[in-house]
């Protein structure tokens, strides 16, 4: 199933360990991956000697890369889209939302890259650490998608208008980055967990839930003083300003012609602005509605709508050309069903956000 799990005993109590373990597909995550963690947090959940729980990613290039999109590709090529994207998203929001609100301390490590369903797993952690390696993005412009797993809740707690431009770009995220605007909580000199394994293990825990959260926090936050790490130099830093004032406007098309006829010399903007270009119209409008809505929604809500929008996204053509283009046959060259923003139709979009299923038959309804 490529997942690790392990109770690791402490001076006293025990912490349980989470290792996604497929490191060759930079550990995207498959469903047999999803069910198993879930299992294993539902159980753990229940266990009372086990008193905090981490999670981390196996392999040197990354703690997630996302979800299986070959897979679901291929359900899609199969003809059983509709009926994968269900079973597999639903079960991955349920995986992000029990995440969100864990009952015990939870941490997670994040190095390397660390995209969509990734970036989702760290956002629904309580303790987020990010290794000098780390690169935060979400992506899904670039395949027909559109930013999921909950960002709708933690794209719109980000400083003005950078959520909108990260789910517009896809643009990538570094260490200093993620501190900056909220998506990580600390940052780590290592790569790997290793050493704050070994610091949780020499630890007594009490099994009291407030009293194992103050001291695991007290334990993060001087362990990330004595690495004392040497953070990059931020991307945003530089543009943080002018991204507020882009994204600041009446319509999608409004904001997307600002950004793209916004003048910028450094990479990583350029970058950013080329996913723009080149991404996929209709996730534009999604991005843009999906942030919009998801204001007046709960996170239980906001995993509920999203779920209505990748079932959605999969039956149409976007997705399956996305993929096609960027992973299957690396052409590089998707051909969007829409040319540009201002082509894409209202009631296409309205469509993403139209369930196809009865209330009662709500595959999230039982979220609470």
């Amino acid at each position: 199933m490529s997942i690790r799990t392990e109770v690791r005993p402490c001076t006293e109590g025990q912490i349980g360990l989470i290792t996604l373990d497929a490191p060759r597909s930079l550990n995207a995550l498959s469903e047999p991956m999803i069910r198993q963690m879930q299992a294993t947090l539902d159980q753990w959940a229940q266990d009372p000697s086990v008193c905090l729980v981490l999670i981390s990613g196996e392999g040197d290039k990354g703690f997630c890369a996302g979800g299986d999109i070959r897979q679901l590709h291929q359900a899609i090529d199969a003809g059983q889209g509709d009926s994968h994207a269900i079973q597999y998203f639903a079960a991955e929001y349920r995986l992000d939302y029990t995440l969100h609100r864990y009952p015990k301390p939870l941490v997670c490590w994040a190095h390397g890259l660390t995209l969509g369903g990734g970036l989702g797993l760290l956002a629904g952690s309580r303790y987020r650490l990010v290794s000098p390696s780390a690169q935060l993005a979400m992506p899904e412009i670039s395949i027909g998608l559109f930013p999921d797993v909950g960002a709708g809740y933690f794209l719109n707690r980000l400083p003005e208008g950078i959520g909108l431009f990260l789910g517009l770009t896809g643009a990538r995220l570094n260490q200093s980055d993620a501190l900056r605007i909220g998506l990580a909580d600390l940052a780590v000199a290592d790569e790997k967990p290793d050493a704050l394994i070994q610091r949780i293990v020499d630890t007594r825990w009490t099994g009291d839930r407030a009293a194992d959260d103050n001291r695991l926090y007290r334990l993060l936050n001087r362990f990330a003083v004595e690495q004392a790490p040497t953070l990059p130099d931020s991307h945003l830093a530089d543009h943080e300003q002018r991204i507020a004032q882009l994204c600041r406007g009446e319509s999608l098309p409004e904001v997307v012609h600002k950004l793209t006829g916004e003048a910028a010399e450094d990479d990583w903007w350029q970058t950013a602005i080329a996913n723009l270009e080149k991404g996929c119209p209709t996730t534009a409008w999604l991005v843009w509605e999906q942030l919009r809505r998801a204001r007046q929604l709960s996170l239980k809500e906001i995993f509920r709508m999203e779920l209505v929008m990748a079932v959605r996204c999969c039956a149409e053509g976007d997705l399956r050309e996305g993929i096609r283009a960027r992973v299957i046959d690396k052409d590089q060259n998707p051909q969007w069903q829409f040319g540009r923003v201002d082509a894409v139709p209202v009631e296409h979009v309205e469509r993403h956000f139209t369930a196809p299923w009865l209330p009662a038959d709500d595959p999230l309804g039982d979220l609470h």
